[in-house]
């Protein structure tokens, strides 16, 4: 968990991890970031380099926790694994990645340290805080769940300042046979740079859940690998991205069905509004030796404004005969008989367009069992689409 406060151009800073760990920085002729910027943004908001700002204390995390929620806490602060505030978590020595992506290739050689979670009887409750002071931060987790065993994770990345923040992170969970692993990511922080990779490997009878939702940053990019290397697993992924301003938004997944009889399901929507951007590009691949596997992939997306964009590119692979798959996706505007049917009701127009998406969004959100978290993420989609916040 490294930083770099030199006053080179961040571009050079950028050149020279790239020289060091022997990486290509994605470029707009790059495929897997040709609409995602991540270079050319660092750029505009470190111009003078990764330069951070005045050290900051917390003091407390009280205002950052979910209501009502009985968790386990894990604290990382400006990069640094919070004895203070957390309960749960190990640091360990850093370990090698198993991802190309350039951005987890410079989280494993910058990280300092690894914080692992192997066991927990209440969800934990990860905050990744940064005061702005170090600017740029590389954290990394572990999780392994033992046969049979069960482990939730939810997840917040907080800038708490307006200077501007790069974050990277690192995920690996393995889910031993009939385990269950819940992950869910809420990422509604500004000014903050954020390049994610959580990798999850799935065996025999296991049982995955993770919904992601997007709603604020200057750049968040989600890479998440799933390799399901068992029989009889069952795994449900998906997102949810409310976008306004100038927010650029990426979800990239890749489900990969190594073995017989499981079953893959996948639902990602996006609402942009303004100039924001959404980006989605799920990948399944279907090995030869997987047949009886059932996967599918949805991604739907509404454009509010004539400014916002969406790129998406669903995929899928099939080497095996006997299976049941689809993918498609959609993007489209708000339907207008239907919102001229509840404004015929009597309910105002703005109203009546925060109803039809709310509708919309929460299909995404029918997997999450635990209540208070769930009355929280409905307070945040509910917050957005009707208050605009």
């Amino acid at each position: 968990m490294s930083t770099v406060t030199d006053k080179r151009d961040i571009l050079g800073e950028l050149t020279a991890q790239k020289q060091a760990l022997s990486i290509s920085l994605p470029t707009s002729k790059t495929e897997e970031y040709r609409f995602t910027p991540v270079v050319r943004v660092l750029e505009k908001s470190f111009p003078k380099g990764f330069i951070g700002g005045e050290k900051k204390e917390i003091k407390s995390i009280e205002e950052y926790l979910i209501p009502g929620l009985d968790a386990a806490l894990l604290v990382v602060i400006d990069g640094v694994y919070s004895k203070e505030f957390s309960n749960i978590g190990k640091e360990e020595a850093v370990s090698t990645t198993s991802s190309n992506d350039p951005f987890a290739v410079m989280n494993a050689a910058w990280s300092k340290g690894a914080i692992s979670i192997n066991k927990s009887d209440k969800p934990v409750l990860v905050l990744n805080l940064n005061t702005g002071s170090v600017p740029s931060v590389h954290n990394r987790i572990t999780v392994k769940v033992e046969d049979g065993a069960s482990i939730s994770i939810i997840q917040k990345s907080i800038n708490i300042s307006s200077s501007p923040v790069f974050q990277t992170l690192s995920e690996e969970i393995s889910v031993g046979e009939s385990a269950r692993f819940d992950l869910y990511k809420i990422q509604n922080s500004a000014n903050l740079i954020e390049v994610g990779n959580t990798s999850i490997n799935q065996v025999n009878s296991s049982h995955v859940n993770t919904f992601t939702l997007m709603l604020d940053g200057t750049l968040v990019r989600n890479n998440l690998t799933i390799s399901i290397d068992g029989e009889n697993c069952e795994s449900h992924f998906h997102g949810l991205s409310l976008l306004k301003g100038e927010t650029i938004g990426d979800n990239h997944t890749v489900v990969d069905h190594l073995k017989p009889n499981s079953v893959s399901n996948e639902l990602y929507k996006g609402v942009m509004d303004d100039k924001s951007k959404g980006v989605f590009n799920g990948k399944i691949f279907v090995r030869p030796h997987a047949q009886k596997t059932n996967a599918f992939q949805s991604n739907r997306n509404i454009l509010l404004t004539d400014q916002a964009t969406i790129n998406t590119k669903p995929q899928l692979e099939i080497w095996a005969d006997d299976v049941k798959c689809s993918h498609g996706c959609t993007t489209g505007q708000l339907d207008d008989e239907a919102l001229f049917y509840l404004q015929s009701r009597g309910i105002g127009k703005e109203d009546a367009r925060a109803m039809l998406l709310y509708a919309f969004a929460m299909q995404t959100t029918e997997l999450i069992a635990n209540a208070p978290l769930k009355a929280h993420i409905d307070s945040l989609i509910s917050k957005r689409l009707y208050e605009g916040q």
